[in-house]
């Protein structure tokens, strides 16, 4: 039996990382949640997720200042980071701007917190599975 593919969830809303954690395990992934990018960043030190979902905007140290601060330590590099957010053109014809935000700013992809489970799911996946779009 394959073990379950790890998921740090990274967001600073309580009751989000709660009640996501449980859509997540349910969809067949273990999670670990936290609540800031400080945190990711120790916790990334720990743990090897096969994908870490990061929130955009969180206080303090926000979700890009942590993709910068994961790809410049060398051990930390190598992991996979997918933005998490709300924000976002809810403009299907113009969600390609969300695609080129996040890969400018260097994760392999977004996910829309708005998005259904298996949307999610789905697409989680094909991240791991190193088909996230392009």
């Amino acid at each position: 039996m394959n073990p379950k593919p790890i998921i740090l969830l990274v967001d600073d809303e309580e009751s989000f990382r709660e009640i996501f954690s449980v859509e997540l395990q349910s969809a067949g992934f273990e999670v670990v949640a936290v609540d800031s990018g400080a945190a990711a960043l120790e916790k990334l030190k720990e743990v090897k997720p096969a994908l870490v979902l990061l929130d955009v905007d969180m206080p303090g140290q926000n979700g890009i200042e942590t993709l910068q601060k994961i790809q410049a330590d060398p051990n930390l590099s190598g992991a996979k980071v997918a933005f998490l957010t709300n924000l976002g053109n809810p403009d299907k014809n113009l969600q390609w701007t969300d695609e080129k935000f996040a890969k400018e700013a260097g994760a392999i992809d977004y996910i829309k917190k708005t998005d259904d489970l298996e949307n999610i799911r789905i697409q989680i996946q094909k991240i791991i599975l190193g088909e996230a779009r392009s």
